[in-house]
């Protein structure tokens, strides 16, 4: 699964970023509007964190702009601003969630979960196919029950193929 941060906190991207590539994903950032903007316009993403106080083009106006040119990916705005009007302005622009800051981290990556899992459809953090399992919350894999372990790339390919079963089935041959 692919997300980029935007955020212009130097030390907070790269926290976020380092949390998001240890739970599996595959991480993109900016520090800025314009290049968050430009990102999203053109490269596919599974989901968007999304910074309100960016230099260049602030957050709003940015996600003004991808769901005007009918940008569907879910965004989760973080923001420290905290009063209930900007977070009713930040959904009804078409953000799926909204996070204050200071957040905790584990609480972060859970609703990135739960919007990945929204977006593909799938409502648990289990995924199965066959007797293939992954539990992105534990980031355990096994097959008919027993552990595997994988390497970081492996898992992240894993972990795409089974979101995207129904689109990309294979036929089993039966000879």
């Amino acid at each position: 699964m692919r997300v980029l941060v935007v955020e212009d906190d130097k030390n907070l991207r790269e926290q976020l970023s380092s949390a998001l590539t240890d739970a599996g994903y595959t991480v993109d950032s900016a520090a800025d509007g314009e290049e968050g903007q430009f990102l999203g316009e053109t490269e596919p993403y599974d989901l968007v964190i999304l910074d309100l106080g960016l230099p260049k083009i602030d957050g709003l106006t940015v996600l003004k702009s991808w769901r005007k040119d009918e940008k569907t990916m879910p965004v989760l705005i973080l923001s420290a601003r905290d009063r209930w009007s900007e977070k009713v302005e930040g959904l009804d622009l078409g953000a799926n969630d909204y996070v204050t800051k200071p957040f905790h981290m584990a609480e972060l990556l859970a609703r990135v979960r739960a919007n990945v899992r929204r977006q593909t459809e799938h409502q648990s953090s289990v995924l199965e196919v066959g007797d293939l399992r992954l539990n992105s919350a534990t980031g355990q894999v096994t097959v008919e029950g027993a552990p595997i372990k994988l390497t970081a790339y492996q898992y992240k390919v894993l972990d795409y193929l089974m979101h995207h079963a129904g689109a990309h089935r294979v036929a089993h041959r039966t000879d």
